[in-house]
């Protein structure tokens, strides 16, 4: 039996082609390839260095707007966040400290220092990094633990739509990605954190962590 690396739900045949088989969740309704598709580190890796991406791009920036906008409407001045994911030329977190937010990075590949993540943060924010991750509900329980109470997740990636859409989605194309998240999916995991998810757009969901749910380290 095929189980979600989500919730270990059972999970179903959603879409083959030629690189790859996918499946769906019975129950949480993430979408994912199989372990034996993914990458090895050094493929992986090998693709990310060839990102372009720099805090002098405005495009780019206009890009991680669409996460830093809502982010700010919500956050007191002053908070300290993290980037989880920053990729290899770091953007966002240069965008909220040039308003005045410290920044902590965290990168399996760039920025590898796991010291960051035994604090917790008024937000934590990861860009286009849900999709990749190998083991997604350690990951994101890890995102989690890292918010303080009354603070915020924000995750940005492209959500699945219906079986059909998926057929011609290009995002599904790209071989560093492994795992694909629905507005559902994302309903799920706030069922399993005590909360609810925010969709701002259609690509960015944000989520607010209570004071009743949360037990976390304190920032130093």
């Amino acid at each position: 039996m095929t189980t979600c690396p989500l919730c270990d739900s059972a999970a179903a045949p959603y879409h083959q082609d030629k690189r790859r088989d996918y499946f769906q969740c019975r129950c949480c309704r993430l979408v994912f390839v199989l372990p034996d598709a993914f990458l090895s580190a050094t493929e992986e890796k090998s693709i990310y260095d060839l990102h372009q991406n720099a805090p002098d791009d405005a495009g780019y920036r206009r890009f991680l707007s669409r996460m830093s906008v809502p982010m700010l409407e919500r956050l007191p001045a002053g908070s300290r966040g993290l980037d989880f994911g920053c990729g290899p030329g770091p953007t966002l977190s240069v965008m909220f400290e040039e308003l005045g937010y410290p920044m902590a990075l965290y990168d399996p590949f760039y920025a590898a220092d796991e010291s960051v993540l035994e604090f917790a943060y008024n937000f934590v924010t990861a860009t286009e990094v849900v999709e990749h991750l190998r083991h997604p509900r350690q990951s994101l329980d890890r995102m989690w633990r890292c918010v303080k109470p009354g603070g915020y997740l924000g995750l940005m990636t492209k959500l699945v739509i219906d079986q059909k859409a998926f057929a011609h989605w290009h995002y599904k194309n790209d071989d560093t990605h492994i795992c694909f998240y629905s507005r559902k999916t994302f309903g799920w995991l706030a069922r399993e954190w005590e909360t609810v998810p925010e969709f701002v757009g259609s690509d960015v969901t944000i989520f607010r962590k209570g004071a009743e749910n949360a037990s976390t380290p304190g920032l130093g």
